[in-house]
């Protein structure tokens, strides 16, 4: 700060004060002398006090209306008569001010709606204000720091890693050829060369004799997939066009407020790379900190990925190396990437692509993949193994999603699972993070635990693995889910909601769909999106610190299901085989909604090794 001033800070309105009480906060604290009037006093009493007080500065604040542009200037010319007009400098600030029209009725700044005190205090110094156009500030996060991975409940610990022994026993003499093409990519494919457009002919050669008939047919034939079609010129040059201008002038933002989680994800999977790009974009834009992507089904249940910048008509986009390497290239430096792998035929390849390509994350679930989403337990089994063995080389956290509840497995069955496969992701050095459902689930539907409210079972949740383990926890896929209808506003506000109760609960992160996704899975509109960030940045800032109180049912419902996860992994342990325990039911049974999927039924093999 340079001289020291005396301002005199006058509201030349009945009430409106608010702003002036802002800015001679503001011009106090930068170590100036303030003089503040009550409001609606006469052009008189105010030329008085200047003359009196011996000021150096005059901020008037007015309302605009009827009238009030001659009795600003009326004001002007008082101060002139007075001969005080070479002595101070007057300042006017209020709705539909504008510097223009401040000029024109004698001041000698105005400003309008959207004035910082910062802006107020630069002009009383006498120096450029310089708005910070930058945005937020933002770094990428490591939700999976600071945890010990120890478990708080050591009895139950002791009784998971019991699980995992059988689980390393059973898989230690299978592959399977989702496993020898992740060799492959991981031997035989250098993502460096590829980007250079070099040839890699001893991968070219092997790598369709390990796929399925659609991806051999696309390296041997170049047949694509139906609905499936590569980009044009034009397309890929209109997209390189697009993100060099969206690049330049894009600015962060922040959905939380005071805290700094949970950290926020937006799922992305239009079907076209393109449009994705325009979406993460968009979520960037409105604060998101990290994106997911989603694979159509029927990846999931080919053997072999194609090549190529691709573009697909259905939701889910196709992960091939081109597709991901062109939405990396397009993220800011701070957002975390997520390429999910939990489920299908190729799921350590998955983790292994996208560890080459760039991604921080991943996710992996043996138990959902193969009760919920049709892969076969055997076959998922040894793949998922292989993944996190991947996952912890390319040193990307996975996270562990429980979704099998969304066809009415209990939480205590679907968590059963989930700190198993959790416990195993550790035992082979990597991060994983428990991924709990939030949401009127289906079980919820049918015990009633959300009658009254959607607090108390969620909470349970949360306290019943945070009694178990010391380990990150991020509710979503995506949060509030199932629990929204098809009214953008009431979804948007449900998922602002369960985002704002995850974050009193103490998560790490959180996963969140625009309000048409989260209800009907499509199509994904970009307004959409907005409305949903918003409505998260608003709960966050609605909140700040302070928290939502679950009532005693929930630390009840906790307990319970602490004892009800440890009966499950007692069941396992007496079966003496985890993946026998998949297809009995012991993880969730068929009238609870969990079918042992078939894909890849069959195609685990004997290793060689």
């Amino acid at each position: 700060m340079g001289e020291k001033k005396k301002v005199l800070l006058a509201p030349f309105d009945p009430v409106h004060d608010i702003g002036l009480k802002m800015i001679r906060r503001g011009l106090e604290e930068a170590g100036h002398e303030t003089y503040l009037l009550p409001p609606d006093l006469p052009a008189e009493e105010i030329v008085q006090a200047i003359m009196d007080k011996e000021v150096d500065m005059v901020l008037i604040s007015r309302t605009l209306g009827y009238g009030v542009a001659e009795l600003l200037s009326r004001f002007a010319d008082l101060v002139d008569a007075a001969g005080l007009r070479d002595k101070v400098t007057l300042g006017i600030g209020g709705m539909a001010i504008r510097p223009e029209l401040a000029a024109e009725l004698g001041f000698d700044a105005g400003f309008g709606p959207g004035t910082t005190v910062e802006e107020a205090v630069a002009f009383v110094e006498g120096r450029e204000y310089k708005k910070d156009d930058a945005g937020v500030k933002k770094e990428k996060q490591d939700i999976t720091s600071g945890y010990s991975y120890k478990f708080v409940n050591e009895r139950l610990g002791e009784k998971l890693e019991r699980v995992v022994d059988l689980i390393e026993q059973w898989v230690k003499d299978k592959t399977s050829p989702g496993v020898r093409r992740a060799v492959a990519r991981e031997e035989l494919w250098d993502v460096d060369r590829w980007r250079n457009r070099e040839g890699n002919p001893e991968f070219d050669k092997e790598y369709p004799q390990l796929c399925g008939e659609q991806p051999k047919n696309f390296y041997l034939k170049g047949e694509l997939h139906p609905k499936t079609r590569r980009f044009t010129r034009e397309e890929v040059r209109a997209l390189e066009e697009f993100l060099e201008e969206t690049k330049q002038r894009i600015v962060l933002n922040k959905v939380q407020h005071t805290r700094e989680r949970p950290v926020v994800f937006n799922q992305y999977g239009t079907g076209c790379p393109f449009m994705d790009i325009g979406h993460i974009k968009v979520s960037e834009a409105w604060g998101a900190d990290g994106v997911v992507h989603f694979d159509p089904s029927w990846g999931a249940r080919t053997e072999g990925f194609f090549d190529g910048f691709l573009t697909h008509q259905e939701d889910g986009t196709v992960i091939t190396p081109a597709n991901l390497n062109r939405i990396h290239a397009a993220l800011e430096p701070s957002t975390l990437w997520q390429v999910r792998a939990h489920r299908g035929l190729n799921t350590p390849e998955t983790v292994v692509l996208a560890g080459k390509i760039g991604a921080d994350m991943t996710k992996i679930n043996i138990s959902y993949g193969s009760l919920s989403a049709g892969t076969d337990p055997e076959r998922l089994t040894v793949d998922g193994y292989y993944a996190m063995r991947y996952a912890a080389k390319y040193n990307m956290p996975f996270d562990v999603v429980t979704n099998e509840e969304l066809a009415g497995v209990p939480a205590h069955k679907a968590f059963a699972g989930m700190l198993i496969v959790a416990t195993l992701g550790i035992r082979l050095g990597g991060r994983p993070i428990l991924q709990p459902l939030f949401a009127y689930s289906p079980e919820a539907m049918i015990g009633e635990q959300m009658e009254d409210n959607y607090v108390d079972f969620n909470a349970a949740k949360i306290y019943a693995l945070k009694s178990i383990i010391d380990a990150p926890i991020w509710p979503g896929a995506p949060i509030g889910f199932l629990t929204q209808t098809e009214d953008r506003v009431q979804s948007s506000m449900t998922t602002g909601l369960h985002a704002c109760l995850a974050a009193s609960l103490g998560v790490d992160a959180i996963s969140i769909a625009s309000s048409d996704e989260a209800y009907s899975g499509g199509p994904i509109a970009v307004p959409s999106r907005t409305d949903t960030l918003q409505a998260v940045q608003e709960g966050f800032r609605f909140f700040g610190s302070t928290g939502i109180s679950p009532s005693d049912n929930a630390r009840k419902w906790g307990e319970e299901m602490v004892v009800q996860i440890e009966r499950v992994v007692d069941d396992v342990i007496k079966m003496g085989d985890f993946v026998q325990a998949l297809y009995e039911g012991v993880l969730g049974t068929r009238e609870e909604g969990a079918y042992p999927g078939r894909t890849g039924r069959g195609t685990v093999e004997t290793s060689v090794d």
